[in-house]
């Protein structure tokens, strides 16, 4: 039997609000319909492999300081597959159904491209023994093409047309990975396309070669029979000054400049959106708006520090506008909620893990059934129609329906003459609504 790495942690169950159970659900059970279905298909949780199994608590000051057994030993392939096996027992124990990875999190680097393959082939094998045995699935899979020194200058944006083509084959078998493990999508995030400095910057062309490689991604999808959904991360900086994905407004204007449109949606992160200037909710309300809304990296950041510090969600005010939008959307059919976020530096103990998960899938319970209230009392979207409701007919729905132009809106105001009054946006009475449901 293979080692238990989080001993003393049982499965975690549903107690109910009143438990007092550091390491069981008050909020969240997955059984429990909501809007007429189930929480855990609401949802969609998933484990991030990266900082979940992979990292060890270091940031730029300091050395890693979490106690994590599987990443013991001399024998680089035997931690993997320990990691592999750490990942599948945590998941089980958590309840979650899905997961997520980074081909480099799996398996380690060969000396060759080729040698590297194999090494991730072999710890591929052993995954879809886990998922056989445990019967939970990948959400989506993606590369890593941002830590390697060879993607110094980024991957798909790189001045150096080398390191163009070591992504282009490294994504290549990381899609064929994801199709294996019956992947639900697959995730092009980049880390490192963007310029420290536009003087030594060529911006159309990286911009180009950035739609050649997704184009590329289409193209290979269709060639290996891959069904999963494409998605793009939005990343505002760090560790660039800019990223060329700076946000779903940016996203979605390079995928309509591209003619890629119908091939991708966004996978948002809270985190990534503050860090772009807006919030979390204005992201998902922008990506829903134009059809673009696929997947969730569940986090938050910290407002006082400006880079990216992936902590888990325990916000329920944003978690309630989040589920709000995610609700009004239709919900996840590919995606999902992954929890894109580490534990603190000081939190060292395996337990940490799933103190953070359980309080997260907790948070977003909570806001879901929040959000959920709001929308059977109608309050919110009722005030909305009311506001908009001059547009419903006369000139309004003239305007929406393309039937005048400057022409008739000068005859229009002509004969009319000054606008009626506006009337009151109370802003002030509807956040005080949802603080009443919180």
């Amino acid at each position: 039997m293979a080692e238990e790495f989080f001993q003393g942690i049982g499965k975690i169950e549903y107690e109910g609000p009143d438990s007092k159970n550091p390491l069981a659900f008050k909020r969240y059970n997955p059984e429990e319909l909501v809007e007429g279905k189930s929480m855990a298909n609401h949802f969609r949780f998933a484990v991030a492999m990266w900082h979940t199994i992979c990292s060890g608590g270091a940031d730029m000051f300091g050395a890693p300081t979490r106690v994590m057994p599987w990443l013991t030993g001399s024998d680089e392939m035997e931690i993997a597959r320990n990691k592999v096996l750490a990942l599948f027992e945590f998941c089980q124990k958590l309840g979650v159904q899905f997961y997520c990875f980074h081909d480099r999190d799996a398996a380690p680097e060969g000396e060759t491209f080729e040698e590297t393959n194999a090494k991730l082939d072999e710890i591929v094998k052993l995954i879809a023994e886990q998922q056989e045995r445990t019967g939970i699935k990948l959400l989506w899979g993606t590369a890593c093409l941002f830590n390697h020194p060879r993607f110094m200058h980024g991957a798909a944006t790189s001045c150096n047309a080398d390191a163009f083509a070591y992504a282009g084959a490294q994504v290549a078998k990381a899609m064929e990975v994801a199709k294996t493990l019956g992947g639900q999508g697959y995730v092009l995030w980049g880390g490192r396309e963007g310029y420290k400095s536009l003087l030594n910057t060529d911006m159309k062309r990286e911009l180009d070669h950035l739609a050649r490689f997704m184009h590329m991604v289409v193209d290979w999808k269709k060639n290996i029979g891959f069904e999963g959904q494409l998605y793009i991360e939005p990343k505002p900086m760090e560790p660039t000054k800019h990223q060329y994905d700076s946000d779903a407004a940016a996203c979605y204007a390079f995928l309509q400049r591209y003619d890629l449109v119908e091939h991708f949606k966004l996978n948002i992160e809270s985190n990534h959106a503050t860090l772009a200037g807006h919030t979390f909710q204005h992201e998902l309300e922008f990506a829903a708006a134009n059809g673009i809304l696929g997947s969730v990296d569940a986090n938050r950041g910290d407002l006082l520090l400006g880079w990216d510090t992936d902590q888990f969600p325990t916000d329920i005010y944003e978690t309630t506008l989040a589920m709000l939008t995610i609700l009004k959307a239709g919900g996840f059919t590919t995606g999902g909620l992954n929890f894109d976020a580490h534990v603190a530096r000081e939190s060292i103990d395996p337990a940490d893990l799933f103190h953070a998960h359980v309080g997260a899938m907790d948070t977003f319970a909570r806001g879901l059934k929040i959000a959920a209230a709001i929308r059977e009392d109608g309050v919110l979207d009722s005030f909305i129609k009311q506001r908009y409701s001059n547009w419903d007919s006369g000139i309004g729905a003239d305007i929406e329906a393309g039937k005048v132009g400057f022409a008739e809106l000068s005859k229009y105001i002509i004969e009319k003459g000054e606008p009626a009054a506006n009337e009151s946006g109370r802003v002030e009475m509807l956040e005080a609504l949802i603080n009443s449901y919180i």
